[in-house]
């Protein structure tokens, strides 16, 4: 790859009850986080991102939706993405790599999917938990599926580096019961 990857992050979450009722099936939820070098550290302020996005970008959208889909173990039906940019990074660095179709058609093709990407982008410290937003694949007005999944790295970003992550899930919000998008005329 043409980034350096120092880790990667991958959390499968089941959910088995939910307002005390029983989830069936549980409700999966995964996430995929690259804890990467940021491209663009050291260079001081760089007028055109877009190099560095085509060679990096293609190759880190591919091989996170690869994982986030086998994490899942299910057709997806809800996805979100992210970039959490390390202290000393812009986070035009991290939008550049995700808000690309180069980085997110990876993901739409795997899942089928024909809506935008949600997505969380900001500058934060290392360990700081962050939303990364879900709606549906096909169908953003969905209600049953504009969910959240929290994540976290312990240790990234440093402040020269950029999480970048996807997250998957398996159907809507457990027990959602939200009348249609369509039924507030």
């Amino acid at each position: 790859m043409s980034v350096t990857i120092r880790t990667v992050h991958t959390v499968v979450d089941e959910i088995h009850t939910e307002g005390g009722r029983p989830v069936e099936p549980a409700a999966r939820v995964a996430v995929v986080l690259a804890v990467i070098e940021n491209p663009w550290a050291g260079r001081g302020f760089v007028d055109d991102l877009g190099p560095t996005i085509d060679e990096v970008a293609p190759e880190l959208g591919k091989l996170l939706s690869d994982r986030v889909v086998a994490a899942l173990g299910a057709p997806v039906e809800a996805f979100g993405k992210a970039a959490i940019v390390g202290l000393d990074g812009e986070i035009e660095h991290g939008s550049g790599l995700i808000h690309t179709l180069k980085f997110g058609n990876h993901f739409r093709d795997a899942a089928d999917a024909t809506t935008l990407l949600p997505a969380v982008e900001k500058r934060a410290a290392a360990g700081t938990v962050f939303d990364i937003p879900l709606k549906h694949v096909t169908d953003a007005t969905i209600r049953s599926h504009h969910q959240t999944v929290e994540a976290r790295v312990p240790d990234g970003p440093r402040a020269d580096e950029i999480v970048v992550g996807l997250a998957a899930a398996a159907q809507g919000r457990p027990q959602a019961r939200l009348a249609p998008l369509a039924s507030e005329k």
